[in-house]
């Protein structure tokens, strides 16, 4: 598995996580398998960081908003949203990279032109 589809699996544990908390690990559990964790700790480091961080994320996010609020966003956004804030906070990765990925995967999940406000955004945080 390579690390584009480990954001891929990362989002959806994130999603399921605002949609229906749970224990973090549970759902990497169930999302990811167990070759996969071991191999690919980064992403398991970005999902905890994504959902332990949500409160400061969202208010970021907020900030960088014009007329609107991170809670009014769609499930989906602010999964990217937040991994590619936690991206951000482990500094392991390019921001120009983290920003493309993230684009990427709202231009396959979310609706219509989603990607231009995850572009924007990340772009300005």
């Amino acid at each position: 598995m390579n690390r584009r589809q480990n954001r891929e699996k990362a989002m959806v544990c994130v999603y399921q996580y605002l949609i229906f908390p749970r224990d973090e690990k549970d759902l990497i559990n169930d999302n990811f398998e167990q070759a996969e964790i071991q191999e690919d700790s980064y992403m398991m480091d970005v999902i905890h960081q994504a959902i332990d961080n949500r409160e400061r994320y969202a208010g970021y996010i907020d900030n960088v908003l014009d007329d609107w609020k991170f809670d009014r966003l769609g499930a989906v956004e602010q999964a990217l949203l937040l991994l590619g804030c936690a991206e951000f906070d482990l500094k392991q990765i390019e921001m120009n990279v983290i920003i493309d990925e993230y684009v990427r995967l709202a231009k396959t999940y979310c609706d219509g032109d989603s990607y231009k406000l995850i572009n924007g955004v990340l772009d300005k945080i």
